[in-house]
C-alpha cells in the first residue's frame, strides 16, 4: 500500500490553498540558500494562523529566533513572545531555542535542547514543570547537585499539596494514627483550628462523659444544634435558650422547642418554633391551645396551605372573621375570601381584596364588588373595579351620576386600542364619551388627548381652546394642519394681546393664511389699523394694514355681492387716509398747503372713522397756535368741542397747544379724573365727561 505524508516541513498545511503551498515552498527555498530577505517577502501577506506556527516549528528546528518572533507575532501569541525575550538573558542560544520549543508544545525537543547545552538547571525546572518527578530528582542527584535540597524541598511541598490534606482525609486518618496517644491527639486538634475536627472531638470528649471540654469544643466547632442538646441534657435550660436567641440557628432553636413542648411550656414552645421557622408546629400549639392572636401572626408567615388551615380554623370558631378573610386571601382563595366578606359585610377586609384585583380577575367578582362599594356609596372603588372588568360604560356613568373626576390613570386604563370584542365606531364613541365628561369637569388636557385618539380633532381643539395654553394650541394647529383648526387658533390668538407680542401677531397672519379664510385675515387688518389709530394715532401703520386688509379681501370669494361694497368702503378709507398722511408729511414742505388740505379733508361727508375728526381738528389747533393765531385756533377748539361734546379734548390737542391757548385767550382748562372743564372768563363753556374718552 501506497499513502501519501507531508515533508516536516509542511506538516500541517496538507490543506492549505495554492497560494499559501506556493508561499511556504518559495520561504523553505530561500530559507535554505539563506536569502532571508526574499524568504520574508515571499510570505508576508500570509493570514493563516496555522502557517505561522509551522514555520515557528520550523525555526525551533532551523534554530532561527529572529524568524520566530516574526511568526510568534504573526500568530497572536504574546505570551509566548514575552518568554522568548526572557529566555535572551541566557547564553546559550540552545537554551533560548529550548524555551521557544516549550511555547510551542514541542517538549521533547526542548529537552534535548537543555542536555545538549548541558544548562540541567533549566531541565530540573522544566522536569518540574512538567510533573515528572522521577526524572527530577535523578537529575538532580546526577548533574544539577547544586539544586539538590532545593528540589527535594519542592518534591516535599507537592506531596504536602497531593497528599492526605488535599483529599480531605486527614480528618480522619490522622486521628486514626493518633488514637493511642491523646494527648498528641489533642495537641494536632487545637493545632489545625478546624471546625470539623473540633465537632469530632467534642463528640469523642462526649462519649467520654467530659461535658465540659465536649462543650468547650462544641463552641470552638461553632456547633449550636450539640450545645444546645448538651445543655438541655445537662438541664441548664436557661444556658441552651441564650445559645438559640443569640445564634437564630434554625436547628438549635427547634431542638429547644421540641424540649420545652415536651415540658409543656407552650409559649416558650411555640416562640423557638417561630424563630427554628417550623410554622406549622407552631400553628399546631396555637390552634392547640387557643393561642388565637398568635396564630393569625404565624399563618401570615408560613405557607398558603398552613394559611387555609388557620383560616377554617377562624371560621370554624366564629371568631375574628376579617383574619379569616384575610387569610384566605393571602393564600390565595380570593373567591373563598370574598364569599366570606359578602356574608359577614366585612367592609374594611372587602377594601383590602379588591386592591389586589386587576384585569386578569374573574370579571363576576369585580362586578359583584363593584356592585357592594356601590351600595356602600364608595363609588371611587366601585369606578376602578369596573373599569377592571372591562364594563367602561357603566364606569363612566357612575363617574357623571356621581361627578366623580376622572384622572389621567383612570383615563389611561379606560382606553382601549383593538380589542375583539369592541368595534372601532365603538372604542371612539367611548373616547369621546370620556373626553365629554373630561370637558365637564375642566380637565381640558386630558379631554383634548382623548379626543384626538377618537380621531375628532376639531373638538380636540376647542376643547384645548378653553385651557388657554396657548402654546399648546399653536402646536396642535400646526401639526394637524386643517383647514378649520387654523381658524378656530387664530380666531383664539386675536383675544390675547398680539399688539404688544409679535410672535402671536405672525402666528395669527400664518394661521389665516393657511386656513384659506381672507375674509377674516382681512377682518383681522381692518382691526390692526382702528388699533393704530384709535391708540397710537400711527396712520402710516393704519394705511399699510388697510392696503393689506383690501388685498386679502380681493382674494376672497364672495357669491352674495357684499364684497364689492366692503372693497369701496375700505378703498373709501384708503383714500381718506392717504390724504391725511399726505398732509402730515407735506406740513414739514409747505405747511400753508398742508393747511388748505387738511381744511379741505375735513368737508368730506365720511371722514370719520377712517380718519378722527380729532385728529384733523387737532393738526389745525396745533398749526394756528405754531403760527400765533390763536383767536382762529380757539375757533377750532371750539368747533371740535361741539363735534365732540363727550370726548376729552386733551386727547386730540397737544399740551404745549393747550397751556399756550390757556396763557394767551384767558382760557382756563381744569383736568379731573371725572371732567374736563374749559372755562371763558369764569363762565362754564363746556363740561366733557372723561369716562366716554
Amino acid at each position: 500500500m501506497v499513502s501519501r505524508r507531508a515533508l516536516r516541513d509542511f506538516v500541517g498545511l496538507e490543506n492549505c490553498e495554492k497560494t499559501t503551498r506556493a508561499a511556504m515552498l518559495n520561504f523553505s527555498f530561500y530559507l535554505t540558500i539563506g536569502d532571508m530577505d526574499e524568504a520574508f517577502k515571499s510570505i508576508k501577506l500570509i493570514k493563516s494562523a496555522a502557517v505561522w506556527e509551522n514555520m515557528a516549528r520550523m525555526c525551533v528546528k532551523t534554530r532561527r529566533l529572529d524568524v520566530a518572533r516574526v511568526c510568534l507575532g504573526n500568530m497572536g501569541n504574546p505570551r509566548a513572545a514575552k518568554a522568548l525575550k526572557e529566555a535572551e538573558v541566557e547564553p546559550e542560544p540552545e537554551a533560548q531555542v529550548a524555551m521557544l520549543a516549550i511555547q510551542l508544545g514541542m517538549l521533547e525537543d526542548a529537552e534535548k535542547l537543555y542536555k545538549s547545552c548541558q544548562r540541567y538547571d533549566l531541565l530540573n525546572n522544566f522536569y518540574q514543570a512538567s510533573g515528572d518527578w522521577l526524572k527530577t530528582l535523578d537529575l538532580a542527584e546526577t548533574h544539577d547537585r547544586i539544586h539538590l535540597r532545593t528540589t527535594y524541598y519542592n518534591y516535599a511541598k507537592y506531596l504536602e499539596s497531593a497528599g492526605s490534606k488535599k483529599s480531605d482525609s486527614h480528618r480522619v486518618e490522622v486521628p486514626r494514627m493518633l488514637q493511642d496517644d491523646t494527648s498528641s491527639l489533642e495537641i494536632y486538634v487545637n493545632k489545625m483550628r478546624d471546625k470539623n475536627l473540633y465537632k469530632w472531638w467534642a463528640q469523642y470528649l462526649e462519649s467520654q462523659s467530659d461535658m465540659d471540654g465536649a462543650l468547650l469544643n462544641y463552641e470552638l466547632a461553632q456547633d449550636y444544634l450539640s450545645l444546645v442538646r448538651v445543655f438541655c441534657y445537662m438541664g441548664n435550660i436557661q444556658k441552651a435558650s441564650e445559645i438559640a436567641n443569640d445564634t437564630g440557628d434554625r436547628a438549635a432553636s427547634y431542638h429547644l422547642a421540641r424540649h420545652y413542648e415536651g415540658h409543656d411550656d407552650i409559649k416558650q414552645a411555640v416562640h423557638f418554633y417561630t424563630r427554628a421557622q417550623a410554622y406549622n408546629n407552631a400553628i399546631r400549639l396555637c390552634k392547640e391551645n387557643s393561642l388565637d392572636d398568635q396564630l393569625m401572626n404565624l399563618a401570615l408567615l408560613s405557607n398558603p396551605e398552613d394559611m387555609m388551615e388557620a383560616a377554617c380554623y377562624y371560621e370554624e370558631r366564629g371568631a375574628h372573621m376579617d383574619r379569616a378573610v384575610a387569610l384566605y386571601h393571602k393564600a390565595g382563595y380570593v373567591s373563598k375570601a370574598l364569599e366570606l366578606a359578602f356574608a359577614t359585610e366585612q367592609f374594611s377586609a372587602l377594601q383590602l381584596i379588591a386592591e389586589g384585583l386587576n384585569e386578569g380577575s374573574d370579571p363576576a367578582l369585580l362586578a359583584r364588588c363593584s356592585d357592594f362599594f356601590i351600595t356602600h356609596a364608595q363609588y371611587q372603588k366601585a369606578v376602578e373595579l369596573l373599569v377592571a372588568a372591562k364594563k367602561y360604560q357603566e364606569a363612566l356613568e357612575l363617574c357623571v351620576s356621581q361627578n366623580l373626576d376622572i384622572s389621567e390613570e383612570l383615563a389611561e386604563k379606560m382606553t382601549v386600542t383593538e380589542s375583539k370584542d369592541m368595534s372601532e365606531e365603538a372604542r371612539k364613541e367611548l373616547l369621546e364619551r370620556i373626553a365629554d365628561c373630561c370637558m365637564r369637569q375642566g380637565n381640558y388636557h386630558l379631554a383634548t388627548r382623548k379626543y384626538t385618539q377618537a380621531g375628532n380633532k376639531l373638538k380636540a381643539m376647542r376643547a384645548l381652546l378653553k385651557s388657554g395654553d396657548t402654546e399648546k394650541i399653536i402646536f396642535f394647529a400646526n401639526v394637524c394642519r386643517q383647514k378649520d383648526l387654523f381658524i378656530l387658533a387664530a380666531n383664539y390668538l386675536q383675544s390675547l394681546d398680539w399688539r404688544t407680542d409679535p410672535e402671536i401677531l405672525k402666528n395669527i397672519i400664518a394661521f389665516y393664511t393657511k386656513g384659506r379664510a381672507p375674509e377674516l385675515l382681512a377682518g383681522f387688518y381692518e382691526a390692526c389699523a382702528q388699533v393704530e389709530i384709535d391708540d397710537y394715532q400711527n396712520y402710516e401703520k393704519a394705511l399699510d394694514a388697510l392696503t393689506e386688509a383690501y388685498k386679502c379681501l380681493s382674494k376672497a370669494k364672495d357669491t352674495s355681492g357684499k364684497q364689492e361694497v366692503k372693497l369701496s368702503d375700505m378703498q373709501h378709507k384708503i383714500t381718506l387716509i392717504k390724504k391725511f398722511v399726505h398732509v402730515r408729511r407735506l406740513y414739514v414742505e409747505n405747511a400753508t398747503e398742508a393747511v388748505r388740505v387738511c381744511e379741505a379733508l375735513l368737508e368730506e361727508p365720511d371722514l370719520d372713522p377712517a380718519v378722527r375728526v380729532g385728529d384733523a381738528f387737532g393738526f389745525l389747533v396745533d398749526h394756528y397756535c405754531q403760527q400765533g393765531q390763536y383767536q382762529v385756533a380757539y375757533r377750532r377748539l371750539e368747533e371740535l368741542q361741539k363735534l365732540l361734546p363727550s370726548q376729552n379734548l386733551r386727547y386730540y390737542i397737544s399740551p404745549t397747544s393747550l397751556e399756550a391757548l390757556q396763557r394767551e385767550m384767558g382760557v382756563i382748562l381744569e383736568h379731573s379724573e371725572q371732567k374736563v372743564i374749559i372755562k371763558d372768563d369764569d363762565e362754564v363753556v363746556e363740561e366733557l365727561n372723561e369716562s366716554h374718552s
